[in-house]
């Protein structure tokens, strides 16, 4: 069973929580887990060197081609990637097109091409703290998007900046391992039969 999670955040992350991004993209991939980020600077490039480190599996989603100087990936958000992030965004009809790709790449780290496979859980750091819409403010800057669309979708954001995040972080991935553990053990009983 594979899970998603995704691993982003603000261009301004500070260099310890860089470095345990890193350390945790690394981690989480060796576990099996698949990351789902965005190629910015800062947080997301954090995830994705991890994910490099021990050659793991991860999706990558670019608003553009050549976005950040990041090798093609084939995930750009759809139209309806774009529809889903002017829902999502107070001030959708202020932005260009540039920012709206931005935005529309957030919905896909959330839903996947698809729109229908969510991840299992979003680790980010934001200035403020933010794990949910309604506290959503400026300071969430971009990741905002991102962490909207998993707060309406019951989906547990651990945003960093939070003293309390590790903890839960570590707790809720060793509660997804035991799942995980479990729905494979009527398998092997079944093989053994």
């Amino acid at each position: 069973m594979t899970i998603l999670y995704a691993g982003i955040g603000s261009r301004q992350t500070p260099p310890d929580v860089l470095a345990y991004m890193k350390h945790i993209g690394g981690r989480l991939v060796a576990g099996g887990y698949v990351l789902r980020s965005g190629a910015a600077n800062g947080a997301d490039e954090a995830f994705e060197a991890g994910c490099v480190s021990v050659n793991g599996p991860a999706e990558i989603w670019l608003p553009w081609k050549g976005f950040n100087g990041h090798p093609d990936t084939g995930l750009y958000p759809s139209d309806e990637h774009f529809e889903k992030a002017s829902e999502l965004h107070p001030g959708w009809a202020h932005l260009g097109r540039g920012p709206r790709a931005l935005h529309a790449r957030n919905v896909g780290q959330i839903l996947g091409a698809d729109l229908q496979t969510p991840v299992a859980f979003v680790v980010c750091w934001t200035a403020d703290g933010c794990e949910m819409e309604a506290t959503r403010n400026r300071d969430t800057g971009g990741t905002g998007t991102a962490i909207a669309l998993a707060s309406r979708m019951d989906i547990p954001v651990y945003n960093l900046q939070n003293r309390d995040a590790r903890d839960r972080l570590v707790a809720h991935v060793r509660y997804l391992h035991e799942q995980r553990a479990s729905a494979a053990e009527p398998q092997e009983q079944d093989r053994g039969r």
